[in-house]
């Protein structure tokens, strides 16, 4: 059976590869109207992401679909996990699992994991030279995984990290200490802002000391981690043919943590709730580094009880970076397509193609916090004179998001054997660690030991020494 099943798509790849080599010039479509080809794309989408994919995916079933004879189902596997644990369980042929999507959204480390199991199609002869080079570049390339121009992931909608802010209580702050957004623009600025935030609402309580408030939080560490290190002049993670050699610098990594570690052992940055937009709600910060999809999720009141509760309004800002190279997070999941018959992938071509094109990728855009993916579509005169319904806080984000990908190289670790736990490593590290000794610090200080007092000894070198060795030696288990 399996053999069989292997000979089939042999023979499949074996009909594409002629029927496709000139995709552009006018070969006859292995569609028929008369008798549809059904595909079906698996999605981690929710919420109002879910809702603008689904009405776009009923949009084109409606039309082209049923102009050329497709017929696309979306199922949304719940979270990202979910969709990688459900996919991999697919094309494994694990007792239980549903049959391989034609479609699955994934990033690289789950497409390069699907592609070593030999399920994975290169749509680079899909494409004509003209329509890749529509597609951002780096946002092209990420699927290129052996080097040779191979395109194994479909950008269709990417993210960023900006700066998400309550603006109400900033400008509270602001007033009342001169502070600006330009003090919010590098990191390292952004700690010693941070530090006056504690100090100002400590001294609303003079009667119980070391009581200020956190005004920054982060969600997605290792985007810090790697980020940060590419803006400081080094790569962590350096892959070559899906081999990845490790460059954890100690002196950038010391860099990293004196502006996260430090100032949340402190209290000027702090992590309560499962995201920090969460964090906002409660009143815990007032900014937040997050994906552009986040914004969505920005709260319009801060709880402060129970009982009572106030609205604020939300700005948007760039990332904070630190001074040195130009560099942003690429995130966002691709569509990665599956091996199967030749209407099949034909089809699924199709619908990327059509859900890529500005109009259809703007309109998704505005409506989920994603980015267009198109040198066209990423720009604010598309956006805004696309006609679509842009909410401001889309309209905030969309601004910045745009701004962020033209000023800067943008950049996401390519997938490596073990990348996922790698960059987990990254995602941990420090975070938990600073969040375990912000525990201890506020329980000295509970006990009547200053800040001083209580941070002294997690200030040392030999504490960032332990931690720095500790994550290198857990980091080398991937090396190859």
């Amino acid at each position: 059976m399996i053999i069989q099943k292997k000979k089939r798509i042999l023979c499949a790849l074996c009909v594409l590869s002629l029927a496709f080599a000139a995709a552009g010039c006018g070969d006859k479509s292995p569609l028929d109207p008369k008798n549809p080809t059904s595909i079906t794309v698996w999605t981690y989408y929710n919420g109002d992401q879910l809702s603008a994919f689904d009405s776009l995916v009923e949009d084109f079933n409606e039309s082209v679909g049923a102009e050329k004879g497709i017929i696309v189902k979306s199922v949304s596997q719940g979270s990202v996990n979910d969709l990688e644990t459900n996919v991999l369980a697919a094309v494994q042929g694990e007792v239980g699992a549903d049959e391989v999507p034609n479609i699955f959204m994934a990033y690289a480390d789950t497409a390069y994991t699907v592609d070593q199991l030999g399920q994975v199609m290169d749509l680079k002869d899909y494409l004509s030279e003209e329509e890749k080079s529509a597609y951002i570049d780096s946002y092209i390339k990420e699927g290129d995984f052996a080097g040779t121009g191979e395109i194994k992931i479909f950008p269709t909608a990417k993210s960023l990290e900006v700066l998400v802010l309550n603006k109400t209580d900033w400008d509270v702050f602001a007033a009342e200490t001169g502070a600006s957004y330009d003090d919010l623009a590098d990191m390292e600025s952004l700690v010693a802002t941070a530090q006056k935030y504690y100090e100002w609402t400590d001294a609303k309580t003079p009667d119980v000391p070391d009581d200020g408030k956190a005004l920054f939080g982060r969600d997605a560490m290792a985007n810090y981690m790697l980020i940060g290190s590419m803006q400081l002049g080094q790569e962590i993670f350096q892959v070559s043919d899906g081999k990845m050699t490790l460059n954890f610098d100690k002196t950038v990594a010391r860099k990293l943590w004196d502006n996260y570690y430090i100032p949340y052992i402190k209290g000027y940055f702090a992590a309560t709730g499962r995201f920090r937009s969460d964090d906002i709600k409660t009143g815990n910060i007032i900014a937040y580094v997050g994906s552009s999809s986040s914004v969505s999720f920005f709260p319009d009141t801060v709880s402060v009880s129970d009982s009572e509760s106030y609205p604020i309004e939300m700005d948007v800002l760039a990332c904070p970076e630190f001074e040195g190279e130009d560099y942003a997070v690429q995130q966002g999941a691709g569509m990665v397509v599956t091996k199967g018959e030749e209407a099949e992938v034909y089809a699924c071509v199709e619908f990327l193609k059509w859900f890529t094109a500005d109009e259809r990728n703007i309109k998704f855009s505005v409506d989920s916090g994603y980015l267009p993916v198109t040198k066209t579509g990423n720009s604010k005169d598309a956006i805004t004179g696309s006609g679509a319904e842009i909410k401001d806080s889309m309209l905030k984000t969309l601004n910045v998001g745009v701004d962020m990908v033209n000023s800067n190289e943008m950049y996401t670790t390519k997938a490596f054997e073990g990348g996922t736990k790698a960059r987990n490593i990254l995602e941990y590290s420090l975070s938990d660690k600073a969040a375990a000794d912000r525990e201890i610090v506020v329980g000295r200080i509970a006990q009547g030991l200053s800040m001083e007092e209580s941070t002294a000894e997690f200030e040392l070198d030999d504490n960032f020494d332990a931690w720095y060795e500790e994550t290198l030696q857990s980091l080398q288990a991937f090396v190859q």
